[in-house]
């Protein structure tokens, strides 16, 4: 059975990205953390491995996708709507770019930010009856 994500990421700086993500309340894994990449951990089973471009590139066959286009939505389970307010609107304070406006519906609460790398992701908190 898998027991954790690891998402890798490429960023342009990773001083700059590490500094946003920790901002946002997340915090480093040092001991995978180096001068061209850092483990940001996430939850205890999700980090993303932000990884300068170059570094990143070692690791695929071809060509990366750029800050302009879009492969993926990173989705985050949430505990409550408050978190997800809270860390949506610290990213946009961090200079995050809005994708949407909060959305509140009958199952589910969520916002979505892109990062300074263009990365997206969509934070949601899911209502129990």
């Amino acid at each position: 059975m898998i027991s954790s994500i690891f998402i890798n990421m490429p960023v342009s700086n990773v001083g700059r990205s590490t500094e946003f993500f920790h901002a946002l309340g997340f915090s480093v894994n040092e001991q995978f953390t180096s001068a061209d990449s850092a483990c940001i951990v996430i939850s205890p089973t999700i980090l993303a491995m932000l990884s300068k471009a170059e570094k990143f590139k070692v690791f695929i066959d071809k060509k990366m996708a750029e800050k302009e286009t879009s492969e993926v939505i990173l989705s985050l389970a949430c505990e409550s709507e408050a978190e997800v307010r809270r860390i949506a609107e610290k990213a946009l304070g961090l200079g995050a770019r809005k994708v949407n406006e909060p959305e509140d519906n009958e199952f589910m609460f969520s916002w979505a930010f892109e990062d300074l790398d263009g990365h997206l992701w969509d934070l949601f908190w899911m209502k129990t009856a």
